[in-house]
């Protein structure tokens, strides 16, 4: 047994916290953890938002970079300091039709890391060997941290949204993926617009490539009217007003892709979305060899996460920063043991 600092969420709508916990020694096929860092994501507000959870109290974080401190039995594919990421996806059932297919984020049984599982917003962890994601010594805890979610995420994304080179892609919402998702987009040579309500952020958004920034507001039929439209609209925040927005903004055979969390119903028109021949699809995370992708694209230089650096204890008060949609980039704790 050992003690370790974590975030906790100790029940639903609880108040988030940083005490300490105490961890098991890694089991069969299990990995004592030794975390570096872990990204704060917008996802944790969501989970300490609901009304139940799977498991109460509950570590919160899902985008942690750490060494390999210790492995339990039958562990023979990591060993002590291997560097290792965690993501939200902690266990499947590996039988589904999903995990037979490569898409194991859709597994009916699976558990997440921060939700059913305690998460990465601690010193330490002991995790699933089989949930660990190899992690290149090239990177810096900081930089890698954001990847195992909001890159992974915004990658998958774009890959929803079936563009060509040359196609149009507005993103609503600017924080930790939409500035990672432009920077893709960008790669791929695609026209970006972003949509916010922060100027700070629309500023950001410009001076990185943006060739439409605008107030999200009435982002919609600003983008519709003077701009002909988009092919894809790529919702990243929470918010359902943004949802409306992004429909109206779309050319006829264009494609919505929803990916920010929330519990908010949202409704949108039947006869557009048939009459115009509208696709409407949500994307959750992406495959394995996407998320080796990203890392590559990090590795080279061509992505790179806009990080602010905290101290694991200001996590409660960094999570409030977000929720009044304060945070430019990505907010990123520092988990290393003192």
């Amino acid at each position: 047994m050992r003690q370790s600092k974590a975030v906790i969420l100790p029940a639903a709508r609880g108040t988030v916290a940083v005490g300490q916990v105490w961890l098991a020694d890694p089991g069969p096929g299990e990995v004592l953890l030794r975390l570096e860092a872990c990204g704060i994501c917008h996802s944790d507000l969501f989970v300490a938002g609901l009304e139940k959870l799977p498991r109460a109290p509950v570590t919160l974080g899902h985008e942690g970079i750490g060494l390999v401190e210790a492995v339990g039995p039958g562990v023979t594919e990591w060993a002590h300091g291997d560097r290792a990421g965690i993501t939200f996806l902690a266990t499947t059932c590996g039988a589904c039709e999903w995990c037979l297919s490569g898409r194991e984020r859709f597994c009916p049984k699976q558990s997440n890391f921060g939700f059913s599982r305690d998460g990465a917003l601690s010193e330490y962890a002991v995790v699933p060997a089989a949930a660990l994601v190899r992690v290149p010594a090239s990177l810096s805890a900081g930089a890698a941290a954001p990847l195992c979610c909001a890159g992974w995420t915004a990658y998958g994304a774009l890959r929803e949204a079936g563009l060509a080179s040359g196609q149009t892609v507005a993103l609503f919402g600017f924080g930790g993926l939409g500035h990672l998702a432009l920077q893709m987009a960008r790669l791929r040579h695609l026209r970006v617009a972003v949509a916010d309500v922060s100027e700070s952020k629309l500023e950001m958004a410009r001076a990185n490539g943006a060739e439409i920034a605008l107030d999200a507001a009435n982002a919609g039929r600003t983008l519709q009217k003077e701009h002909g439209g988009v092919d894809a609209a790529i919702v990243l925040t929470a918010s359902p007003e943004a949802i409306g927005q992004a429909f109206r903004a779309l050319k006829r055979n264009g494609t919505l892709v929803l990916v920010g969390l929330s519990q908010s119903p949202y409704e949108l028109p039947l006869t557009d979305t048939i009459l115009k021949g509208v696709t409407i699809r949500g994307s959750y995370l992406g495959t394995g060899q996407e998320l080796r992708e990203v890392f590559e694209l990090a590795c080279a230089g061509a992505i790179r996460a806009h990080v602010h650096m905290h101290d694991l204890e200001e996590t409660p008060l960094i999570l409030e920063s977000m929720r009044r949609g304060e945070v430019v980039g990505r907010a990123v704790a520092n988990c290393v043991a003192r």
